[in-house]
């Protein structure tokens, strides 16, 4: 079940595609190629074998509807060898599909991931896969306003990578200051309160009631867990070979109430039809 960290990241290139040009061109030894809007794509790359692959998001730069640059964007909390195999099926497929180069951009939320996914992928001789990664060193660290009222998604992920940096507070003071005019506020404030260290949200917590913006009443982490508890309880049940109605999905999946969904998960294992789930 993804985490509330790997959504909460992948959300702000959902927010503002344009974010995985910004972050490569920090990092990139060549330029970029030139383009005038980015946008996202599929992050579905079928198989003729039953192999599922899916990406955590695609961005796509693009010249008019010429596309000139396809970015995979993958949030990889730990190290996992099996991304050697899916990632480069990423690439190929998405080259294919647009027609242009491609590249893979891999956030880590620490050295020791990021390291682990830098190391080059040998796909065949002459050809290697080496990803671009970031780990928060490579996270611009924002704590002036100009640049984060201007890229509030980047001062959130500066908030985010830099959670225990020391200059974590002046991160979060700029990251408030810039939201206080700014209307639905929250969609920014919310996603860095629900993974802050308990100091950290404390001290957030403290400058909204000071600058007069909306207490957090985490309703983005309750709300990422519920769809990730709903989930995890059809996967079971369709492991279990239960025919599941689409009613009776929607159901399951629009549910928000945590107690029912683990009233829900616990009898998963054990019902005989999934009728007797709501019983």
């Amino acid at each position: 079940m993804p985490s509330v960290l790997h959504e909460v990241v992948i959300d702000l290139f959902r927010q503002r595609p344009q974010l995985a040009a910004e972050l490569l061109a920090d990092v990139l030894d060549t330029p970029l190629p030139q383009f005038d809007h980015a946008r996202l794509e599929s992050g579905d790359f079928p198989d003729i074998d039953p192999t599922e692959y899916r990406a955590d998001t695609v961005v796509v730069l693009a010249t008019g509807t010429t596309p000139v640059l396809g970015v995979v964007v993958e949030v990889q909390l730990k190290p996992d060898s099996d991304k050697y195999w899916s990632w480069p099926v990423y690439l190929t497929t998405l080259r294919a599909r647009l027609r242009c180069l491609t590249v893979l951009l891999v956030l880590c939320p620490n050295e020791r991931t990021a390291t682990h996914c830098r190391k080059p992928i040998s796909i065949a001789p002459g050809f290697t896969l080496t990803p671009v990664v970031l780990s928060p060193s490579d996270v611009p660290v924002v704590t002036d306003a100009e640049t984060a009222t201007a890229n509030p998604e980047l001062a959130v992920l500066s908030a985010i990578a830099h959670r225990h940096h020391p200059e974590r507070d002046a991160i979060l003071t700029t990251l408030v200051a810039s939201m206080v005019d700014v209307k639905n506020h929250e969609m920014y404030i919310d996603p860095v309160m629900a993974v802050l260290p308990k100091a950290a949200r404390h001290f957030l917590e403290g400058l909204m009631s000071t600058t007069g913006t909306s207490k957090y009443k985490s309703e983005y982490a309750r709300g990422y867990e519920a769809h990730g508890k709903a989930e995890a309880l059809v996967m079971i049940l369709e492991a279990r070979g239960l025919m599941i109605s689409e009613g009776d999905r929607a159901r399951m999946l629009e549910c928000t109430d945590q107690d029912q969904l683990d009233i829900w998960l616990k009898q998963a294992a054990f019902v005989a039809a999934v009728d007797d789930l709501f019983r």
